[in-house]
């Protein structure tokens, strides 16, 4: 019996048994991509972008597909996009829980800086293929192609910028240097990539149910499904982010856990693409309605906020930054259920 046939009660526990099986693969997910990076010297931003932020979106994209799929544009569109701004929210936290300084002051990183303007430059290509013409070819529009080929670029831009940057932060006192740990861990490689895949497929399944749960979840409410996927399954697939954030930044590879996000809320603007190809009805873009829309521009503004912490770098415990991520998401979350 799938989830669209299942009680009230039990899709609310499916949500919250998945949210918790999540939680515990961010843990290891953590330490393992940590461990990773120090074999393989690509260096924490570039493995918290690419290994990091990527798997443990794998929910989100699962998710946003099943929603498109069914035909819920909105639901697949504000669950990628409310996601980023769940994630961003989240690095907000583990600032707070951070006791050294000011989080993006320690984890001062150019690929972190590069990936953070190629999220704005994605989102942008989002928001501006909504007011475009409603082309498509093959019922996808030609935005989601473009979205494909930024990520792209900005993949090696950031590599670039971690093999030769052309400036540099400035170190400090609190600047906590991305360096190999000199204590590893005496798993072979191939267990670490294969508890890494394991692992990936797991959260892969559970992001195929929370999708399935969540659809269910707003027909059986009377929900809209941009409220559900931007509030309510956004945040539960994103709890691996929560995790592995906290964990990063309690094991000191705060460079790890700030790329993370980053990386991972980049990799989160491709579910839009995903979803136009699984959305038979034309293009996702001008199916999805206000409130996903709404969605995109919160994030834009969320990930400027954070840019700007980045390059602005406080030293107090919590920046300005931070404090605004949390007032403005807050104020968003207020405003997407007044939307409906």
């Amino acid at each position: 019996m799938t989830p669209a046939g299942w009680p009230l009660a039990v899709l609310i526990l499916a949500l919250v048994g998945s949210g918790a099986v999540l939680l515990t693969a961010g843990v290891r997910f953590t330490k393992i991509v940590d461990e990773i990076a120090d074999r393989t010297g690509i260096g924490e931003a570039l493995a918290g972008a690419v290994l990091l932020g990527a798997t443990t979106s794998l929910p989100g994209l699962v998710t946003s597909i099943s929603g498109a799929a069914s035909g819920d544009a909105g639901f697949a569109i504000s669950n990628a996009l409310g996601g980023i701004a769940a994630q961003t929210t989240f690095l907000a936290i583990a600032d707070l829980a951070y006791r050294g300084v000011n989080l993006e002051h320690a984890a001062a990183s150019v690929p972190n800086i590069v990936q953070s303007m190629t999220l704005i430059s994605l989102i942008g290509v989002v928001l501006v293929a909504t007011g475009s013409p409603d082309i498509t070819m093959f019922a996808v529009h030609p935005a989601s192609l473009i979205l494909l080929l930024v990520y792209g670029y900005g993949l090696v831009l950031a590599r670039r910028a971690n093999n030769e940057p052309m400036w540099l932060p400035t170190r400090t006192e609190q600047t906590i240097e991305d360096e190999p740990d000199p204590e590893s861990s005496e798993e072979s490689n191939r267990r670490l990539w294969t508890e890494f895949g394991i692992l990936a497929v797991t959260v892969a399944v559970i992001g195929w149910l929370i999708g399935q749960s969540g659809l269910a979840l707003a027909d059986r409410t009377g929900l809209s499904g941009s409220l559900v996927g931007g509030l309510f399954t956004s945040v539960i697939t994103s709890l691996p982010e929560l995790v592995t954030v906290l964990a990063a930044v309690r094991i000191g590879a705060v460079t790890l856990a700030v790329a993370d996000i980053i990386g991972g809320n980049t990799f989160d603007v491709l579910f839009v693409a995903a979803a136009d190809v699984a959305y038979r009805g034309g293009s996702i873009y001008h199916a999805a309605g206000q409130s996903a829309v709404f969605m995109t521009a919160l994030t834009v503004l969320l990930t400027a906020t954070l840019s700007a912490g980045m390059l602005g770098r406080e030293r107090r415990h919590i920046g300005f930054e931070g404090v605004g991520i949390l007032v403005f998401y807050g104020m968003g979350a207020a405003s997407l259920v007044a939307l409906g």
